[in-house]
């Protein structure tokens, strides 16, 4: 991510950095990140830990939520991701949340849980969105109350209360759309109500403040000041810039879609601010490319264009069609900004172009090259236009190299974040084993994808059992121990060649009965 302001607090790590690299660079074999770069016979890149990506992918997956799962208290004696975005061993980072970490953290959970069927990682995701409920949340007597505070400007109080650039008091309404999203899918794990009535909450005061948006106000601002609606600014070459601009709503529009689907009753009042923001996303950045910041930690006067904003919308308007008659077009597009803008050639002599994370900071970034290449696989699986397929496979290789053999997950050059190497980065290699399914591993079970939310899943050596949200709902397996025998609440489509199985469910319950032997 982003670095600015803390030499003075980080400086003996950073000279720490500067003799591990110098000694690095005198090896006669330079590093990716923690490791020395491996290829293939045609000298182009593969894996750290195993040649074979299926293999290398599921590796780091584990040994990064192992990480984050054991990772130490802060000295408050709350968990350490709960109150810094910066990982460092032995004292707590001087810095506080990253302002999505939380609604990364979620979303790849979410994910992740399907796949693995590790109650830990669904336990995990109720005790963040708890954490931040209770020790987050804007006064509801405010005018922009009801919505979450990206960050902890007291580092050791506990709780969120403001942005780290623009201080306490202000928040950012895309990352509360964001949380209004994952919570959403937490009531529909859980059924617990808490949740729907924050979504709720969220998405009301949302809504009560969106504007139609120009070419240089997006439909709601990217930092405002919770108890009067100030847009924080700041002067540069005596000019006042103004936060008033970002393009982060997909999750928005899917907070906003979900709750019209669920409180019918309810679809009115959000129709207009889905109509409104679909309307300006089309009308200006669609056209423009003016995607705008995303980072907490890049001042409000320092405009980026950021590759998770172009990317993440690119991967909504794919799962999406019927919301962009020109879906394809403009997933093209997105995808071939983000990388005309910020592609690095840093690695070209392992046959890989990596993605930088944002015009402000033209470093190569681990979660944003393999969130490009996810969205390039999903763009394969949804158009079968596949010419960059392998370019994306490689690139994700590229970005294991960021892993260190415990779980560590290091920026190039930089520091083991919480947000890039974890909840945005898990998140894209689970995704592009869904749009691609021979990255998942060959000898072992899982769930890539379903249309519903996974509430419980089992994984036993005769059987998978789960529970999901909807009755109807379709689900994707990747087969790699046996041969699906029988399905229970379901019918199936079973590929032997690909190991891959479709499940149309008909039921909220399926068992899918597998065999020792493949069926004659």
């Amino acid at each position: 991510m982003r670095r600015f302001n803390f030499a003075t607090l980080v400086l003996p790590v950073l000279i720490i950095g500067l003799f591990v690299r110098a000694a690095a660079q005198s090896s006669t074999t330079p590093l990716i990140g923690y490791h020395e770069p491996k290829v293939d016979s045609s000298g182009r890149i593969v894996p750290w830990f195993s040649s074979q990506p299926s293999r290398a992918y599921d590796h780091d997956l584990r040994i990064i939520w192992d990480f984050w799962h054991n990772m130490r208290k802060c000295s408050n004696g709350v968990p350490y991701y709960l109150q810094h975005q910066v990982w460092t061993p032995g004292e707590d980072d001087p810095r506080g949340l990253g302002g999505d970490q939380i609604n990364m953290a979620l979303d790849s959970w979410n994910i992740l849980y399907g796949y693995l069927g590790e109650a830990t990682v669904k336990q995990n995701m109720v005790e963040i969105a708890d954490y931040w409920l209770e020790h987050g949340i804007s006064d509801s007597r405010l005018p922009w109350g009801d919505l979450p505070y990206p960050y902890n400007t007291d580092l050791h109080s506990g709780r969120y209360d403001g942005d780290m650039r623009a201080g306490k008091d202000f928040l950012q309404p895309d990352k509360a759309g964001s949380f209004g999203y994952q919570l959403l899918i937490l009531y529909k794990i859980t059924g617990q109500e808490k949740y729907l009535a924050a979504a709720q909450k969220i998405a009301n005061r949302l809504a009560q403040r969106v504007k139609p948006g120009d070419a240089g106000n997006s439909p709601w601002p990217f930092r405002v000041r919770a108890r009067d609606g100030v847009v924080h600014s700041q002067e540069k070459d005596g000019k006042i810039i103004r936060a008033s601009y970002t393009t982060n709503w997909s999750p928005t529009l899917l907070l906003f879609m979900g709750l019209r689907q669920l409180k019918p009753g309810n679809a009115a009042a959000y129709q207009t601010p889905y109509d409104l923001t679909s309307a300006w996303l089309k009308q200006f950045p669609f056209q423009t490319n003016k995607w705008g910041p995303f980072f907490e930690d890049i001042p409000t006067a320092d405009y980026s264009d950021t590759e998770i904003n172009a990317d993440t919308m690119a991967e909504f308007v794919l799962e999406n069609p019927q919301w962009d008659p020109n879906w394809k077009q403009d997933a093209s597009a997105m995808l071939k900004w983000s990388f005309d803008t910020l592609q690095n050639h840093e690695y070209d002599r392992w046959g890989v172009t990596v993605l930088n994370e944002q015009t402000r900071y033209l470093v190569p970034g681990n979660s944003h090259t393999s969130r490009h290449a996810s969205v390039e696989l999903l763009y394969c699986e949804k158009t079968g236009d596949c010419k960059s397929k392998e370019d994306a496979i490689r690139r994700l290789n590229w970005a294991t190299y960021t892993v260190d053999s415990d779980g560590k997950n290091r920026y190039i050059r930089d520091e083991i974040w919480l947000t890039d190497g974890y909840g945005d980065y898990v998140r894209h290699y689970l995704r592009a084993m869904a749009s691609a399914p021979e990255l998942a591993p060959e000898d072992q079970n899982h769930l890539l994808r379903t249309s519903s939310v996974i509430q419980e899943i089992s994984y036993q050596p005769m059987r998978i059992i789960y529970r999901k949200y909807d009755r109807y709902s379709s689900e994707r397996f990747k087969i790699g121990q046996g041969t699906p025998a029988s399905v229970k609440g379901a019918t199936m489509n079973w590929d032997a060649a690909t190991k891959l199985l479709t499940i149309e469910s008909t039921e909220q319950n399926v068992v899918i009965v597998i065999a020792t032997e493949v069926r004659k």
